[in-house]
């Protein structure tokens, strides 16, 4: 059986002409922020990636159809949406078999990317191990996701509300290449530096494009997580936010919050600790990443 894959225009020109495309999560419209700013800044990221020499493709689940690159109309129609499955590798199949309605998270649009036949991914940070969670056994799909599908992911570090260390620990334990990009320090999301060093560290997007292209020919499996700082004037310092982050998740402890649950609860209660200030800075970070994936694409499909 073939899956059925909607490709939009663009995309489809896209790939008869060899151009490169970076790939692109929709739970940031559905699950990160209010109508009309999710679109905006959709069209905002996609935008970036175009001035940057590549081809956006926004990954969505649509009437169950899966959807590589969404037109105009198809945006505005995801992002006021209402009960749309946020999806990872256990549910992608379910919604599709029937016919519902779903965004992708890192992991979900890793494997369409990869199904697709797309290497280059953008996003804001990925999912690993939750704090607690070696009583709650809350570990992400993103990290075992890295470990198996060959995506370059590229996203601000992990978020900062994770368990950082057993993150890297886990994604070591996995093989997965971690790459800070111009700098030796794993960053913190909404932060430069978590305080941790990075595995590696390259400043060149054709390195790291050839890494991707050599793990191919050596039979690796997985994918590398290209970790790139929020730029210096975007940043929240991890003295500033790092309280809050502690405040919401005793929040959450409090409020019984879990499972996929956990994440948004989290984000929306830092967002409103600090004035909105979080989601501005999420904003810049997810297009510096989609600056710096369209140039890794450009530099892989050369």
């Amino acid at each position: 059986m073939t899956i059925a894959m909607h490709f939009s225009p663009e995309v489809s020109d896209a790939r008869a002409r060899g151009l490169p495309i970076v790939a692109l999560e929709s739970t940031i419209i559905t699950h990160g922020m209010p109508w009309p700013q999710n679109v905006e800044t959709a069209r905002e990221v996609e935008t970036v990636i175009r001035e940057n020499g590549a081809v956006p493709a926004t990954i969505a689940v649509l009437d169950g159809r899966l959807h590589i690159g969404l037109t105009d109309d198809e945006l505005d129609t995801l992002g006021q949406a209402k009960d749309v499955a946020k999806l990872s590798r256990a549910d992608l199949a379910a919604c599709m078999a029937t016919g519902g309605t779903g965004a992708t998270t890192v992991a979900a649009t890793m494997i369409a990317a990869h199904l697709a036949g797309i290497h280059v991914f953008a996003t804001g940070g990925i999912g690993g191990v939750h704090r607690g969670a070696d009583t709650s056994f809350d570990i992400s799909a993103d990290l075992q996701e890295l470990a198996k599908t060959p995506v370059t992911v590229v996203g601000a570090g992990a978020k900062a509300i994770l368990d950082l260390p057993k993150t890297l620990e886990v994604l070591e334990t996995l093989g997965v290449p971690v790459i800070a990009f111009g700098q030796a320090d794993f960053p913190a999301f909404w932060s430069r530096s978590s305080g941790l060093p990075a595995p590696l560290s390259m400043d060149s997007p054709s390195d790291i494009a050839q890494a991707m292209v050599l793990r191919g020919e050596m039979g690796l499996e997985g994918g590398q997580l290209v970790a790139n700082p929020i730029p210096e004037a975007d940043e929240i310092p991890s003295s500033v936010i790092n309280p809050v982050i502690e405040e919401a998740l005793a929040a959450a402890t409090a409020d019984g919050i879990a499972a996929k649950s956990v994440t948004p609860y989290l984000l929306d209660r830092i967002y409103h600790a600090t004035d909105g200030a979080s989601l501005v800075a999420n904003i810049a970070l997810v297009k510096n990443n989609a600056r710096l994936a369209a140039r890794i694409a450009s530099e892989f499909s050369a």
